[in-house]
């Protein structure tokens, strides 16, 4: 794609398309900055017509110690840019508690995850360091939904979303991948040269726990969309 706003309209569309063909779906989805566009393309689309009613959604990780009202969890991140804008009723959406003890809302959110059943169609961003989710490098293909320690890169990555003076969380719950990798399909966006280094990796280097990106390229029904920046380690730029 040529510029993340492009890339961020592919990747809504697609989205979009699922739920307007299967209007119960379970949709998994992400945070981050890189995914603000695509919830802004949503909303749009919802305003335009498309219902989430019937819609079930199941998000990947929450920080440990973070409340569902601090303005930096990702339940507050998803009502402000989503949830509180269409209508898919709150009790269908899933997020991990970060309030709670760690391993305890881990092994909730795991038996939540089993009862609600394959996720339709997964959203993923793809983090400095070739994380998905919050599993690090490290992490092997078939890792659990479980409480983790962030990596120093992860949270230096994450910091300008937090106000000076605070810090970002040490530990998080995440989805695991071999939850994220038993999604019926996977749709993965990465954009600026940021993450020109870890989409390259991911896309060329072995697959394995250094970069757990790399275990896309495993699942049958994966698709990438990155802009031409995040691309600028895969292709010569002309």
């Amino acid at each position: 794609m040529p510029d993340a706003e492009t890339a961020a309209a592919a990747v809504a569309r697609q989205i979009a398309e699922t739920v307007a063909a299967r209007p119960d779906a379970i949709l998994g989805l992400a945070t981050g900055g890189t995914m603000e566009p695509v919830y802004a393309h949503l909303v749009r689309a919802h305003c335009e017509g498309l219902s989430f009613a019937h819609v079930r959604t199941v998000n990947l990780d929450e920080y440990v110690g973070l409340p569902p009202d601090h303005p930096n969890s990702y339940h507050s991140y998803m009502a402000r840019h989503f949830l509180d804008h269409v209508d898919i009723p709150r009790e269908h959406s899933l997020i991990p508690r970060g309030d709670r003890e760690p391993e305890a809302a881990a092994r909730e959110y795991a038996a939540l995850l089993e009862r609600l059943g394959p996720v339709d169609l997964q959203l993923l961003g793809v983090g400095h360091n070739g994380h998905i989710a919050f599993n690090e490098p490290g992490t092997p293909v078939d890792a659990p939904t479980r409480a983790v320690r962030l990596s120093p890169e992860t949270r230096r990555a994450n910091l300008r979303f937090f106000a000076g003076g605070e810090t970002v969380p040490a530990e998080a719950v995440t989805m695991g991948t071999a939850q994220i990798m038993s999604a019926r399909s996977l749709l993965a966006l990465a954009v600026g040269d940021a993450k020109a280094r870890a989409l390259a990796t991911a896309l060329d280097g072995v697959i394995g726990p250094d970069c757990p990106a790399s275990y896309l390229r495993l699942h049958p029904a994966c698709t990438i969309i990155a802009d031409r920046a995040a691309c600028s380690d895969l292709y010569p730029q002309g």
